[in-house]
């Protein structure tokens, strides 16, 4: 690798929740797009997203049925939104998502579009985490696991009921 693109990688460790909606593929495409906004209304509606957000601590990868939100908060951020999510899909039965957790190494890139994005083992962990479930679940890398305190696993913190 030229010394110049080692320069500029910088890796850090983000935490990672991967979340997309089972079964997407299949849907009508007027379907897809009313799932996809309602889950957008849903996650953005999370106090953990709003916090991220709103300290420049986020960053949100679409992926077309779902995406990768990326906080560089601590380990229980990306847990307690997604049991924020989980509660507020119980509202939509319609609505089938999947989501996996892992804290891993990351570094910013620019994309074809000239974005900010990340990439990173972190991210692609997750996905994989997430790929080991269905409609429902939400997964945790061993490293989560091992990281957090389990009262958060089982809803008992920070008011999570």
């Amino acid at each position: 690798m030229p010394d110049e693109i080692k320069e500029k990688v910088r890796l850090e460790i983000a935490h990672v929740l991967f979340l997309d909606i089972v079964g997407y593929s299949k849907l009508l495409i007027h379907e897809q797009s009313g799932r996809l906004q309602k889950l957008k209304e849903i996650v953005w509606a999370t106090e953990q997203f709003r916090v991220a957000q709103a300290e420049g601590k986020l960053l949100r990868l679409p992926t077309g049925d779902g995406g990768a939100l990326v906080f560089r908060t601590s380990p229980e951020a990306p847990v307690l939104c997604a049991q924020e999510i989980s509660r507020a899909l119980k509202l939509h039965p319609e609505l089938p998502v999947r989501m996996g957790i892992h804290s891993g190494p990351v570094n910013e890139v620019t994309d074809l579009n000239e974005q900010a994005n990340m990439a990173g083992a972190g991210i692609n962990i997750a996905q994989r985490v997430m790929d080991c479930g269905d409609a429902g679940h939400i997964l945790l890398s061993k490293r989560v696991a091992d990281d957090i305190d389990d009262r958060v696993v089982r809803g008992e913190r920070r008011g999570v009921a």
